[in-house]
């Protein structure tokens, strides 16, 4: 390890990496050493000779995705597929977010068999689709499942998992795969890296084709919340790569748009400002012009989409805005000690496909779990839920289940379906059911990685963070602590002179200086009121601006106290 600056050698022990061979893997990912071999996956071997076939017999395939930054970028990763071997006999279908919902769906189940469909793969979903697989088996289709979601516990048997009897099941959670964490598109290109190994030479493909599909791998693993070790460090850091030269015109059209060199595209980049904008189009109008937008070859379609996905987030804020002014209105209303133990809200003119978001704020505000309910097209009560990590939100779920239609989704967050009748009912029966199965929370302090003076803050150290990025889920950015700085000055800016955001120059004992900015942030947003003079310790991360060609290194604020 002494062959790296003290700064890095810390920042990688923080992360577990204690000795230089763990540490030259991390720091130097490699594409034949870290992914793994795509066949170590059980049905593997089985799903790419299914696929040959129905394109060797001209059969009609159709790919069905989830509606999210992961299915849609899997669902391009099958298209670029199709596109090498020039194979035209497939459709995308992508569900509807508010009509449909999640997952395999009878009634276009029902569509296929009438248009002779022969093979379905799906993507980011199908694991828990018993009763659907079986329908299509009855109809002559054949499923091909890429999921990385748990399945259902078996009801009976000895078998642990109830899995649905598709054609192969391509997900590392139910077999010996290696890397257990990988996302639904991850799961996909693994499907396609296997194809193209087994019939390359069949289609004259040239070696390492699937390795331009690492940008829609890479956008996906940095969306979807997987944690960046192993081969997923590997994918995130593969695909920012091959993200900041893709070709894709849609891609190139929606960072123009957002002023966002393309070679110079962070992960923060993807996370705030393009990750909202494709999943828009499922929340406020149709997933497809998210996978339009990436899949497309046309200039001028593509010019199209980034404005229209632009402009439905700025609708998307606009109504999640209105709808925490209705919420905040009724908590006013409440007495704070007449919040239960479990908050539910809802309205039936709330948006179905923007109620996670306003879940999350409410959670984060108010520190409980939070289920948020509106009525979808159907006029069916449907929502999302939140959970402060005080409890599993699918078990406070699945232990409350006479209230529930259906519901899914992991510990933190879910969705959920709701007998109209019992949805005045279900904050107190939840309330109810959270004392039984409630845990510790976890406590949300920031536990910092480095304590020093703002001598620390300049490019030399910098360029020693960002060998460790690209950051995200399981390899956060590294946090430093500031004791006692003084606020020298402080300043609102943002868009059209809002004023949403705030830039901070704070000074030490040494007299060095440091600019550290905060988004979507006011005086009162801390723990104290921010006022010039005052001394506090401030909790930041770094990070390095290029706003309008400047490149400027400055702090971004975590928390003051």
């Amino acid at each position: 390890m002494q062959r790296y600056g003290e700064l890095l050698r810390t920042l990688l022990e923080k992360r577990g990496i204690t000795d230089e061979k763990k540490a030259d893997i991390f720091l130097n990912p490699d594409y034949e050493r870290d992914f793994h071999d795509p066949f170590l996956m059980r049905d593997m071997e089985k799903a790419c000779v299914r696929l040959y076939e129905a394109i060797e017999n001209k059969e009609k395939i159709i790919i069905y995705a989830d509606y999210d930054c992961d299915g849609i970028p899997g669902a391009v990763i099958m298209q670029d597929l199709f596109k090498k071997i020039n194979f035209t006999n497939y459709e995308i279908y992508i569900p509807q977010r508010n009509s449909e919902g999640y997952g395999l769906n009878l009634e276009a189940l029902k569509q296929f068999a009438k248009s002779t469909v022969k093979l379905l793969i799906t993507i980011d979903l199908g694991i828990t689709a018993v009763a659907e697989v079986a329908q299509a088996k009855v109809d002559g289709i054949d499923v091909i499942i890429i999921d990385h979601h748990l399945p259902r516990p078996a009801s009976v048997g000895l078998a642990s998992f109830d899995l649905p009897r598709a054609y192969a099941i391509l997900n590392p959670k139910v077999d010996d795969y290696p890397e257990k964490m990988l996302c639904g598109a991850g799961v996909a290109f693994k499907f396609v890296q296997a194809f193209f190994k087994k019939y390359s030479e069949f289609y004259k493909i040239k070696d390492g084709t699937e390795k331009w599909m690492l940008d829609m791998a890479g956008l996906a693993t940095l969306s979807d919340m997987v944690p960046l070790s192993g081969e997923n460090r590997a994918m995130a850091y593969f695909g920012m790569k091959v993200l900041k030269k893709s070709p894709r015109p849609g891609l190139q059209k929606l960072l123009t748009k957002m002023n966002i060199d393309q070679k110079y595209l962070t992960e923060d980049d993807l996370g705030f400002m393009i990750t909202p904008r494709l999943n828009a189009a499922s929340r406020m109008d149709d997933p497809m012009r998210a996978y339009e937008l990436l899949a497309t070859s046309d200039e001028v379609e593509a010019g199209v989409l980034a404005d229209h996905l632009s402009k439905i987030n700025d609708e998307r804020k606009t109504i999640v805005k209105s709808i925490m002014r209705e919420v905040n209105k009724n908590f006013e209303k409440r007495e704070v000690n007449e919040l239960r133990e479990v908050i539910v809200i809802g309205n039936p003119k709330w948006r179905v496909g923007v109620l996670g978001l306003v879940a999350g704020k409410i959670c984060d505000e108010h520190q409980k779990p939070v289920f948020v309910w509106g009525k979808d097209e159907n006029d069916c009560i449907k929502g999302s839920c939140r959970s402060d990590g005080s409890v599993s939100i699918v078990e406070l779920m699945s232990e409350t289940n006479e209230s529930f239609i259906d519901f899914g989704g992991h510990e933190l967050a879910g969705g959920f379906t709701v007998h109209n009748e019992k949805i005045h009912f279900l904050e107190e029966a939840l309330s109810m059911t959270f004392n039984k199965v409630k845990r510790g929370k976890i406590e949300n302090k920031i536990i910092y990685d480095v304590k020093s003076d703002l001598s620390i803050v300049n490019i030399k150290n910098w360029r020693e963070i960002e060998k460790l990025m690209p950051f995200g889920f399981g390899n956060p950015k590294p946090i430093f602590l500031f004791e006692n700085v003084k606020i020298e000055k402080i300043k609102k800016f943002g868009k059209n002179g809002s004023g949403e955001h705030l830039e901070i120059m704070f000074s030490d004992s040494s007299a060095n200086k440091a600019k550290a900015i905060s988004f979507f942030s006011n005086l009162d947003s801390f723990e104290n009121t921010l006022l010039e003079g005052l001394k506090v310790n401030l909790l930041a991360t770094f990070d390095l601006s290029r706003f309008r060609e400047r490149v400027e290194l400055r702090l971004r604020i975590e928390d003051i106290i």
